[in-house]
């Protein structure tokens, strides 16, 4: 039987958009300077926090930009003590496979699914980011083919809790030249993230995007704890201090470099209810407090945050309203920031 599936249209490779949207010489300074700057908080040698903060999916530019912009204005404030890397999250993994994809698949999400066009809107997006604030952000890496689309502008990438038993995922995450953070799978599996760490760590050779290539590994793979799902479909947490002393205690039987933890106060950590990611950072951030060997361990925590609080359903259209998971608003993430600077331990 053929296969039941239609091929559309050949797709530009990255290198030619990348040719045909080329980055400026002083955004790829800045993407230089600030991942050098990233690295050494993962060495160990910067104790300054990482904040991956951002929407939960970025679905339109403008809302995206105009937060972007107040993050800017508040880490001007911070930065002695926080790094901020925004979280422009553009394609999005679905649980049954249906509804709205992320910009990559639906630059308008009032549109059908074009992604040539998506393809184009998610670099141009990332480019403004970077141009107008001097940020360069984050991604979920949840098509490893496509990661080269962005290659030359992110600054971090999360495999998430759904990909990180994959093999692809795993060995294209060892040859990235980024962070690279490895969630937790939704059934809570640490052995499971930790072997993935270990793959991406280590040398891979395999097929990618029709070539041979070989990595060299990622010595800054690293763990992201997210919280799970138990066998009763009940959001269980991973973050509190019980759970992050078992981490240490999981990444001392190995020989892996830069023992290194994010921690993620929404999604199977917060229940999804976004006001407890307020509560859920800064019990983080007691635990580092009580026990120095947890503070080398976390460099970092992942906070979901809209221009408003909440959600809306994708087919409605109000501006800075997450149209995914239910995000903190501006006010809260703003306040939240600064709390979390005072309770930082250089």
């Amino acid at each position: 039987m053929e296969m039941q599936m239609e091929f559309i249209r050949k797709l530009p490779t990255p290198a030619e958009l990348k040719e045909q949207f080329p980055l400026a010489p002083n955004l790829k300074e800045l993407k230089e300077r600030r991942d050098k700057e990233i690295k050494d908080i993962f060495e160990g040698k910067d104790k300054r926090l990482l904040l991956v903060i951002g929407p939960c999916s970025a679905d339109r530019e403008d809302a995206v930009l105009d937060y972007m912009t107040r993050l800017a204005r508040v880490e001007e404030k911070v930065r002695d003590r926080i790094f901020i890397i925004p979280r422009v999250y553009t394609n999005k993994p679905r649980t049954k496979g249906t509804g709205y994809k992320g910009m990559l698949h639906q630059p308008d999400p009032h549109k059908t699914e074009d992604v040539l066009a998506g393809i184009i809107a998610i670099r141009e997006m990332h480019t403004r980011v970077a141009r107008e604030t001097g940020f360069t952000c984050a991604e979920e890496m949840l098509y490893p083919e496509n990661h080269r689309y962005l290659s030359d502008l992110l600054s971090y990438v999360a495999v998430g809790a759904r990909s990180v038993e994959d093999q692809l995922h795993r060995i294209v995450a060892s040859g990235i030249g980024i962070p690279a953070g490895m969630k937790n799978p939704t059934g809570g599996d640490i052995s499971v993230m930790m072997n993935s760490i270990t793959a991406a760590q280590n040398p891979q050779n395999f097929v990618y995007r029709g070539w041979e290539v070989r990595t060299t590994g990622n010595p800054l793979a690293h763990a992201i704890l997210r919280g799970y799902v138990d066998k009763f479909n009940n959001s269980m947490p991973n973050y509190h201090y019980e759970d992050l002393r078992s981490l240490l205690d999981a990444y001392e039987k190995t020989n892996l470099a830069n023992p290194s933890v994010l921690v993620d106060c929404n999604h199977s950590n917060s229940g999804k209810q976004y006001n407890e990611q307020i509560r859920i950072a800064k019990d983080v951030m007691h635990s580092c407090r009580v026990n120095p060997d947890i503070r080398d361990l976390v460099k970092g925590l992942m906070i979901e945050s809209y221009l408003l609080d909440g959600c809306q359903k994708p087919e409605d259209s109000e501006y800075g309203l997450s149209i995914t998971d239910p995000c903190l608003g501006w006010e809260k993430s703003e306040q939240l920031i600064y709390d979390l600077a005072e309770l930082v331990e250089l």
